[in-house]
């Protein structure tokens, strides 16, 4: 049961030639994550995890990664887009973000997700950012509660580790 789950996957890229260059004047993360959500491609992403999605995808959060060229360096950017986490239009659906200081093209990229009923808790290059969400869905609950791995870029991203555990509730005593 997807419901309450910890999930860790690495992602591995070896050829960054391709990836999309980061305007200098994009420097807000949350506001980046917002205006390039899961559905818009580039080179390397949005690649990530698809927590609580429904039949048909009417309702998922996504939460990714996307790949920028800078001036020197590969720019990483971690969103978690809420912006299609439930058909109750009254829920907050904001979109978050983080630049993570990780170089992704010396070491894996980490993705590590606590999903615990409405809380999507994601931890971005070994914990070096964390964006915490609090999702609504109405049709991916309980046994209907699934999660996905995906890769909308056009450029290949690997997959070189993935392991998922099932939680159970609480007994407090």
């Amino acid at each position: 049961m997807a419901a309450q789950a910890d999930i860790e996957i690495l992602f591995e890229i070896t050829e960054f030639e391709k990836a999309e260059m980061l305007d200098p004047s994009w420097t807000n993360p949350q506001l980046l994550c917002s205006q390039k959500g899961a559905s818009v491609k580039s080179a390397f992403g949005p690649f990530g995890l698809l927590v609580f999605p429904s039949k048909g995808l009417q309702e998922y959060t996504s939460v990714f990664f996307r790949i920028f060229k800078g001036n020197d360096k590969y720019v990483v950017l971690l969103c978690s887009d809420q912006s299609s986490s439930s058909l109750y239009n009254k829920n907050d659906k904001t979109s978050y973000g983080a630049f993570l200081d990780v170089d992704p093209v010396h070491e894996k990229l980490s993705l590590r997700s606590l999903i615990d009923h409405s809380i999507v808790e994601n931890f971005g290059g070994d914990g070096k950012a964390c964006i915490t969400a609090r999702v609504y869905q109405t049709l991916a609950i309980e046994k209907d509660a699934h999660l996905y791995a995906f890769d909308y870029g056009t450029e290949s991203v690997k997959i070189s580790s993935l392991s998922a555990w099932s939680m159970k509730k609480a007994k407090i005593n």
